[in-house]
């Protein structure tokens, strides 16, 4: 059988199961969540050597350190997909959720209806526990799901899938709801991108790469996650010491993912004083440090900042820093080099905060609190299909309700057009 032929036959499958999920009753869905999440766990070991056949082929094949730390599962990020899983299951179900019922002149009642987008289509690299994640949202938000992971994750995919469509189909769910695409070459993403009337949206996440493929070929609806150029403005009235704990925090717990801070910019009148501690406490978290001239006078052993540095996407224990003369020099900076997806003001200026939390143009603009927290998770939201930076229906954390759209809805009792 052909890629072409595979893929279409299985996304018509899909689609036709993804009109049975609209259907599917709350108490149902949730129950195949939680037997999902105790699926997941009693199948650990299982996940875990599969998983172990992904990292062990991407480190012969000389895979980025940054890569193999997304693509790594352990036992404590199974537990973290099963606690995904039980959390989306606990949320509201926003299906059929009625929306600003109003009664016009005529007398007739009008509103709006959440209900399911259809078939969604996501293409995602490296990181296995995505898996979990976006069929947790999919099937409380009653949509079907088409799942391409990276072809460096095939093993992790392919093991993860086929747990929780077994978990599906126990608790009466259609199974192809969940499909997977375990087509390793590139082609069966081209073909998803082609789906046109079958697939009702497609979810990129991943480098840039992938970004200009679904850029340059999808004939469907595209919801973007694009990459992740992260920002800090350290205030000249930040409390350095819980700015020093934002920024390690924000570079250091997991620099690997798209919300982890990139660049650093600290306002000249602190920069004395904040960089040497906080540039130490880095380079002890093994931080490789670079700067502009302002900031190599403060920090001489640090290499130099290139203007390439300022447009990189590191993921890794990588950190460039400028040194600005005001919110407004900071706020260029961000306007020039910003990937609109999370930035944040360490700041005790209520006016700056405010001047910043408006002008700033991002997915999430955060005042004293780090990058890190542009997450479902963190927000509220359960897990999520990903960080939006997108500008049209959903922006930011794509939750529950980003998993769906409204029809009109409109109660009579006769009217007609007159």
């Amino acid at each position: 059988m052909s890629i072409q032929t595979d893929v279409r036959a299985k996304a018509q499958a899909a689609k036709q199961a993804a009109a049975q999920m609209a259907r599917v009753a709350t108490d149902v869905k949730n129950r195949a969540l939680f037997l999902m999440a105790d699926r997941l766990v009693a199948e650990t070991d299982f996940l875990l050597s599969e998983n172990a056949k992904d990292v062990a082929a991407a480190r012969a094949e000389g895979q980025s350190a940054p890569l193999v730390e997304r693509l790594t599962l352990n036992a404590a990020r199974v537990g973290e997909m099963a606690a995904g899983l039980r959390e989306v299951a606990a949320l509201p179900d926003p299906v059929g959720e009625i929306l600003g019922m109003t009664r016009r002149p005529n007398g007739m009642q009008v509103g709006q209806m959440r209900v399911p987008i259809g078939l969604i289509g996501i293409v995602y690299e490296s990181r296995p526990n995505v898996t979990a994640d976006v069929v947790a949202l999919c099937v409380k938000s009653g949509n079907g799901v088409l799942l391409r992971g990276g072809s460096e994750a095939i093993h992790s995919n392919r093991a993860i899938a086929r747990l929780l469509r077994e978990s599906a189909a126990a608790s009466g769910l259609p199974a192809d709801a969940i499909t997977l695409l375990d087509q390793t070459d590139r082609q069966a993403i081209m073909e998803m991108l082609d789906l046109v009337g079958i697939v009702d949206l497609i979810i990129p996440r991943g480098g840039a790469g992938l970004m200009r493929l679904v850029d340059e070929h999808a004939r469907v609806p595209v919801m973007k996650h694009d990459q992740g150029l992260c920002h800090i403005y350290v205030d000249e009235s930040a409390d350095l010491a819980m700015a020093e704990a934002i920024c390690v925090n924000a570079k250091v717990q997991r620099p690997a993912t798209c919300n982890a801070m990139e660049t650093l910019l600290v306002h000249r009148a602190v920069a004395p004083t904040f960089l040497p501690s906080l540039a130490k406490r880095l380079t002890d978290a093994g931080c490789t440090l670079r700067g502009c001239p302002h900031t190599l006078a403060i920090l001489p052993t640090i290499a130099p900042a290139t203007e390439d540095d300022w447009g990189t996407e590191y993921l890794a224990l990588v950190l460039v820093i400028k040194i600005v003369d005001d919110l407004d020099h900071a706020m260029a900076h961000i306007a020039t080099y910003g990937s609109a997806h999370s930035e944040a003001i360490l700041t005790q200026n209520h006016p700056r905060a405010m001047r910043f939390l408006h002008e700033v143009d991002a997915s999430a603009v955060l005042v004293n609190a780090s990058t890190r927290l542009n997450d479902g998770f963190q927000l509220g939201l359960g897990a999520e299909m990903g960080i939006s930076t997108s500008r049209i229906h959903a922006r930011g954390p794509m939750g529950l309700t980003a998993l769906t759209c409204a029809k009109f809805i409109v109660l009579g009792d006769g009217q007609l057009r007159e």
